[in-house]
């Protein structure tokens, strides 16, 4: 039987809130609304030997659940989803709800594998022309690929009208796209591109405007810090 949110589950989240991956465990546990402490890992100098003891890739997120650790953003997520169905995730058992799940991954894994690359791509290149090359690309992607998954949207995919697990898994990546956009990081082109996407466009204003999805975000300091980190690795290349 699937535990309930009553259950009161002892939750320890080990994250990072300037990290889209760690980000995507933040929307699922307001999502479910479980209570949870936080322990914040600095990512800008080696991990303590206490947290690789945690986690030995000494990345975010980790969750300490009832005594077990689990590790890696989307086994993160899922595994929430999984104890707690929801609209999120339905719980599994029967036709309509694998289905429901088999949509909701494939769109998590089109966006993750078609998709998500592509900002750290944009920000590596050095001329406009060739940022504003890939943009294109990108959008022309997301209307390939993405745009066709978001046709019964309402707001949320699938035609949820709550927070799926495929917002969950993309909603620190979109928010971030529009964002670095907005601060000159990508090309603005980019947001124009996907403002030709009826579907899409839709879809992510709702997605980024989303409590689950903002609480944490602080734009101001992800920006700088991301600018921090793009410079960072450029000097690094050369």
């Amino acid at each position: 039987m699937a535990a309930t949110n009553g259950d009161a589950p002892k939750i320890t989240l080990y994250t990072n809130h300037r990290c889209p991956y760690a980000h995507r465990a933040h929307i699922v546990l307001k999502e479910l609304g479980l209570p949870y402490e936080e322990v914040i890992i600095d990512l800008e100098r080696p991990r303590d030997p206490w947290y690789l003891e945690v986690n030995p890739r000494g990345l975010v997120p980790s969750i300490k659940f009832n005594g077990e650790i689990i590790t890696e953003s989307a086994i993160v997520s899922q595994f929430l989803a999984d104890v707690y169905p929801s609209p999120l995730l339905p719980a599994t058992g029967g036709v309509d709800a694998a289905l429901k799940r088999a949509r909701i991954n494939f769109f998590i894994d089109t966006w993750n594998t078609k998709c998500n690359s592509y900002w750290l791509q944009i920000t590596k290149k050095d001329t406009d022309e060739e940022k504003e090359a890939l943009a294109k690309e990108f959008v022309g992607i997301v209307s390939k690929e993405i745009e066709p998954l978001l046709k019964d949207a309402s707001p949320f995919f699938g035609g949820s009208s709550k927070v799926t697990l495929a917002e969950a898994i993309t909603a620190p990546f979109i928010l971030r796209t529009y964002a670095y956009a907005k601060h000159g990081i990508l090309p603005q082109s980019v947001i124009a591109g996907f403002n030709t996407l009826p579907n899409f466009s839709k879809w992510a204003a709702e997605v980024i405007k989303q409590d689950s999805v903002t609480y944490i975000w602080n734009e101001e300091t992800t920006v700088e810090g991301t600018k921090k980190r793009i410079a960072k690795m450029k000097a690094q290349s050369k």
